[in-house]
């Protein structure tokens, strides 16, 4: 049986992040930012999650950002140039047992599980179990070109199969939603780089960076990924999500090479 149509309309997209509405214009500069702050640049007022492995992460609308705070009283000001050194990590999804989500495109309604796994609700009496007589209040319209930042998992055929207090209290950040790890290091110096390789698990990030005084770059052998050129003091930032051996060079210094073993 399918759930009727719920219309709940997230109308407050911003392209770049969500607007963080009543924050003063009076900011005060963060002195330090780190993983789990809510950050912000001075110029535009949309807003960022910092996760884990150094990248910044969109929410694509308002509610998005609702479910998982109340507010935006922790918002971290930057200057805009330190925020553009950030590189964009991809978008935030529902805080898992909150709220259900749908599409205009889609006639089903879904629940939300942990990792932004989106579950069919077989039914209203299903519907009604899991959040109240007033489930169809509890239904969001995500558009359909943010739901593709979501995963396909099994029906919720009865209430025992989704807990949502449960699934809420499982995802405690979004750095444990995404399961998102803290980055290994290249340090890139003119003489190479340093270490010379690094070993990592699937689905983490390492970053380099230019500590040398000329121009470098993080090249892959394969030319399949690169840095481009690094001035000194930038950074870049790549997630390995396959296994494998990823060697690379450097453009400015053909004798500079590493490696990413990826297990």
């Amino acid at each position: 049986m399918q759930l009727s149509r719920s219309i709940f309309a997230a109308s407050l997209i911003a392209v770049l992040g969500v607007t963080s509405f009543g924050l003063s214009r009076q900011h005060v500069f963060a002195a330090t930012v780190s993983s789990g702050d809510l950050i912000r640049g001075t110029t535009y007022s949309a807003v960022y999650y910092l996760g884990a492995d150094g990248f910044r992460y969109v929410f694509p609308n308002k509610n998005t950002y609702d479910t998982w705070y109340a507010n935006f009283n922790d918002v971290k000001f930057i200057s805009d140039a330190e925020l553009a050194k950030i590189q964009i990590g991809g978008n935030v999804t529902y805080r898992p047992g909150v709220r259900m989500i749908k599409i205009n495109s889609d006639p089903k309604t879904y629940a939300v599980d942990a990792h932004g796994t989106l579950r069919h609700i077989d039914s209203e009496a299903v519907a009604i179990s899991l959040y109240g007589a007033t489930w169809n209040k509890m239904i969001d319209d995500v558009p359909d070109g943010f739901f593709s930042n979501y995963t396909i998992g099994t029906k919720v055929a009865v209430a025992s199969d989704f807990v949502p207090t449960s699934v809420t209290a499982s995802a405690s950040s979004i750095n444990n939603d995404k399961t998102l790890q803290a980055p290994a290091y290249f340090s890139i110096t003119d003489a190479g780089y340093s270490p010379i390789d690094v070993h990592i698990t699937a689905g983490q990030t390492v970053k380099f960076t230019n500590n040398g005084g000329v121009k470098h770059t993080a090249t892959a052998d394969d030319l399949t990924w690169g840095s481009g050129t690094l001035n000194p003091g930038e950074s870049f930032s790549r997630t390995f999500t396959k296994s494998g051996t990823f060697t690379f060079f450097d453009s400015y210094n053909s004798a500079s090479t590493g490696a990413v073993y990826v297990q």
